[in-house]
């Protein structure tokens, strides 16, 4: 993945979806808004005590830079889980999607920007470019305990009839295992996750491993048959880059939400 500039914003441009050209997607970094800090600038989350008014112009920023409108930008109330918002029709108001409690969206619908909120927990995109069919899929620890992007791939299959050789999977920026320890009750929690816990935690002694969020993707979408010339995978760690990414357990909580997003071209 790289940095880009288009127009009005800096983003990571993940390079497997580009020579497809039928999508347009990425990861925003908190560059180029209106939100004052601790949201400065570009917050695109309304799940914090920044201005509505504020995050409401940084979506239309973003919509805008890749020729859509914020109408058109969906984003759900996200909850820690497994569920996925299923968009195949034109919708007259996209917006009531915004109280919709789930952690993933899935389009056909073209121009239509999907988006899913992050400020440590990895933001998953998936493309289909011969069903035109896209995804974004929150996963944060107990989204990839519960395998989100497993199931992001079967719904791609058995919903638009994708074939898993055509898929391709961009994992955003993400805490990394350098900064990410975590405790007993998350170990658990990946009992049923589809990987196994050595292959993507390290134990940090005293009841406490360093979790890789982005391995551990990585190893689920391989199991859910995508493979791994498909998978393309951010090596930043949005806690350590503090002058390019929000992260909730370096600020403490009270910080700004940065986005992964993909939209169909026409």
């Amino acid at each position: 993945m790289e940095m880009t500039r288009n127009a009005n914003i800096h983003y990571i441009s993940p390079q497997i979806f580009a020579e497809h050209n039928v999508s347009a997607q990425g990861f925003t970094t908190r560059h180029e808004g209106v939100s004052r800090a601790p949201y400065n600038s570009l917050n695109l989350g309304m799940n914090n005590f920044d201005s509505p008014h504020n995050v409401q112009g940084n979506r239309s920023l973003l919509a805008r830079t890749f020729g859509t409108t914020v109408e058109k930008f969906v984003m759900v109330s996200q909850c820690h889980g497994t569920d996925i918002l299923v968009i195949d029709e034109p919708n007259p108001d996209y917006a009531h999607f915004q109280k919709l409690g789930c952690d993933g969206i899935i389009t056909n619908q073209p121009e239509v920007m999907i988006a899913v909120g992050v400020a440590d927990c990895l933001p998953l995109l998936l493309l289909d470019p011969v069903k035109r069919v896209v995804a974004a899929l929150h996963a944060g620890w107990k989204g990839t305990a519960g395998n989100i992007a497993a199931k992001g791939v079967e719904s791609l299959v058995k919903i638009f009839g994708s074939s898993k050789s055509d898929i391709l999977a961009a994992c955003g920026p993400a805490i990394g295992a350098c900064c990410y320890e975590v405790d007993e009750p998350v170990r658990a929690g990946f009992a049923n996750s589809g990987v196994e816990w050595s292959d993507c935690a390290t134990d940090a002694g005293a009841g406490k491993w360093r979790l890789n969020l982005a391995a551990a993707n990585q190893l689920q979408l391989m199991g859910a048959g995508i493979p791994q010339q498909n998978i393309e995978v951010s090596a930043e760690c949005v806690c350590c880059k503090h002058d390019w990414f929000f992260s909730y357990r370096r600020d403490g909580g009270e910080t700004g939400r940065q986005v992964g997003f993909i939209m169909l071209k026409p």
